[in-house]
């Protein structure tokens, strides 16, 4: 109900504007606003969500604003025309800017965006007989069915398409296809291992960022009535980036202010009156905010004491100036230091902060959706009438270099069993889980499963046919909800595209419906229901374990990895783990278990493997295995011929973390 009362004012505002301020000069401002924030949803869809920084969108831009314009000069093609060929232009060449995305990141991935959108416009440049080069095209205002629209006529022409963009992008942010761009930014092995593939869905969010920039670039166009080269320089590149940092990734109405920000900058740095009032309202809230924050116990004096000390200083200097041309470069170089410093989730993240508001997160009701799903479990139990091995792993090989970290291991895994792995710190466990998931390839050997070759799948591949694992490490979607973390691993279950997202169609609505009732059920299963709206970098370690296994199970896997489930837990969490692994395998999957806490393993294992410096040493029950003397010289570092009670096996193992 709040947000809809906002998008009210929101678009009685924007309908309002024209007949408040009919000035040309602020029509035309507020219409560049609108144009650069439809960008801006773009770009924080690859930036703010997919965590990729992306350079080359000023390139975008001007492909798209050179679409419409060489349409129309060359082919006199209206704007109904021209504005759907600038967004299908733009999306393959944001599908071509993607392919670097796939094997570079960071710092490399910034580099080779740069150098995309360097070429862009040296090539509109140099492409005179196309683009007229430094000379520019001059395009007039649109006129679609006959009428040419004037400056109003205009302006709500461009407020309607960013309204319909804003919607479209917080539909498509809001579903499955948002949770996978999510889930990339925090974990890209964690994405790939639920059946997410890294590779296409930053493709996706490429093709969707370029596209809402080619429909931005056109419409600049048309608004500017002319183009030239020298608009789409790297100065515009960075005032993109910096316009999704300053008004605060991940969310829209910061796309909205961050674009307000770029725009009216350079107005309001060429006014010295103007700058020095500003100056003195922004001392006036950080100071007011500084008091709050400290009144509310949210934030110590010295946190607080740079940001305020750095407003009030920078309203005594703006009336120490006489004049503000030469120092508009070195203002805007503080403030952009400032911003990304101080406030690094931006200003609605700052004014988030201030109000005591998390990150916006749809609430769902986990307990009533669990319980009216009680009826029917969210799996069947299975048991396997022959015990036949699922899983067969022949003469595995993994070398890195001159190290083998496993030596020609075999390992099948009887179906329906819990088949626990262990073995000494640098054993080769986790290598052993890293090929059998497909984030390794092995080099040499094969793995099969259900009868079909797994070795050299991709690990989504792998995960979408039916193995699903958890990791040593906790690797969580930290900013996503417990519900949110486990509808990652519910992906696969979507068959709804992006068009039937945009438009809501009963199709998507039905399997959001329904994998949010499975994600309640499964969290209700690890014992997490009371926690579905809690971010997942917020909860106990623990629950953060058990909410990794929900996750793992919302892929309907019929074989679970767990590597190290038990590990950092305390004694009432790992009894409470043991029974939801008993009741996992009631429901008839497979579980391979690595786990350093032996009475874990014993306790709840039908079979037990030991590795040791990358070679198998020993397999059987896991009483047989505890007295082996091979187990026994490699835990404890006696000779084969001396004995140790099993016990003492169980505590140096305890001890033991890789």
């Amino acid at each position: 109900m709040k947000s809809l009362a906002i998008a009210v004012v929101g678009i009685a505002a924007l309908a309002l504007f024209p007949i408040v301020s009919p000035n040309p000069y602020y029509l035309h401002l507020a219409e560049t606003i609108l144009i650069y924030a439809i960008l801006l949803f773009g770009l924080d869809i690859v930036v703010g969500y997919t965590g990729q920084v992306s350079l080359g969108h000023a390139g975008l831009f001007g492909i798209g604003s050179y679409t419409a314009g060489v349409l129309y000069m060359k082919l006199g093609l209206p704007f109904l025309i021209a504005v759907p060929a600038s967004i299908a232009v733009t999306a393959v060449f944001g599908a071509v800017l993607a392919l670097p995305a796939l094997r570079v990141t960071g710092p490399y991935l910034a580099m080779v965006t740069l150098a995309f959108g360097t070429i862009i416009q040296i090539l509109i440049n140099e492409m005179t007989f196309l683009t007229e080069g430094p000379l520019g095209i001059k395009i007039p205002k649109p006129a679609p069915f006959g009428h040419k629209l004037d400056e109003v006529e205009f302006f709500y022409l461009v407020a309607l398409l960013m309204v319909l963009s804003l919607i479209v992008v917080h539909r498509i942010l809001k579903s499955h296809l948002g949770r996978a761009f999510e889930a990339l930014r925090d974990s890209p092995i964690a994405s790939d291992c639920m059946g997410v593939s890294v590779y296409r869905y930053k493709v996706y969010a490429f093709v969707i960022s370029a596209a809402l920039a080619g429909l931005a670039g056109s419409l600049y166009a048309y608004s500017e009535q002319y183009i030239s080269p020298n608009t789409y320089n790297f100065e515009l590149t960075i005032l993109f980036l910096l316009a999704v940092i300053m008004g605060g990734r991940k969310t829209r109405s910061g796309a909205l202010i961050g674009a307000m920000i770029v725009v009216m900058l350079p107005s309001l740095l060429a006014d010295i009156e103007l700058f020095r009032t500003l100056a003195v309202a922004a001392a006036v809230i950080g100071v007011l905010s500084g008091v709050f924050l400290l009144a509310k116990k949210r934030r110590t004096a010295r946190e607080i004491a740079v940001p305020v000390v750095s407003t009030v200083g920078m309203a005594i200097f703006a009336y120490q100036l006489e004049s503000i041309t030469d120092w508009r470069l070195t203002v805007f170089g503080l403030m952009t230091l400032f911003v990304v410093y101080y406030l690094q989730d931006g200003i609605v993240g700052f004014l988030r902060g201030i109000t005591g508001r998390a990150g916006h997160h749809a609430t769902y009701d986990a307990g009533k959706t669990a319980a009216a799903d009680d009826a029917h479990a969210w799996a069947t139990p299975v048991q396997a009438s022959v015990a036949t091995d699922m899983l067969s792993a022949r003469q595995i090989v993994m070398q890195f270099g001159g190290l083998k970290a496993l030596n020609q291991v075999d390992l099948h895994i009887v179906e329906g069993s819990v088949h626990g792995l262990i073995g000494p710190n640098g054993s080769g466990k986790s290598t052993m889980m890293n090929v059998l998931t497909g984030i390794y390839k092995p080099t040499a050997g094969e793995v099969e499963f259900n009868g079909r070759v797994i070795s050299g799948l991709t690990p989504s591949a792998i995960a979408l046919g039916g193995v699903a694992r958890t990791f040593q490490n906790v690797q969580l979607f930290g900013e996503m909800t417990a519900t949110e973390n486990v509808l990652v691993g519910l992906h696969h279950t979507f068959r709804s595209n992006v068009l039937d997202v945009m438009l809501q169609t009963p199709r998507y609505k039905r399997e959001e419906q329904e994998a949010r009732v499975r994600a309640a059920s499964i969290l209700q299963f690890v014992g997490l229901s009371s926690l579905a709206n809690e971010e997942a970098r917020n909860l106990p370690y623990g629950k953060q374990r058990l909410l990794e296994i929900g996750r793992a199970l919302g892929l309907n896997p019929k074989l679970l990895l767990l590597d190290e489930p038990a590990a950092g837990l305390t004694a009432p969490d790992i009894k409470e783990l043991i029974a939801i692994i008993r009741k996992i395998r009631q429901y008839g999957i497979t579980i391979i278990l690595i786990e350093h806490h032996m009475d874990v393993v014993m306790s709840i294992s039908d079979t037990v493997t030991v590795l040791d410096f990358g070679q198998k040493i020993a397999e059987g029950k896991p009483a047989a295995v505890q007295a082996d003397p091979k187990v026994i010289e490699a835990y404890l570092g006696g000779s084969v011929g001396e004995e140790a009670p099993a016990a003492d096996i169980v505590a140096t193992s305890t001890l033991a973390r890789n």
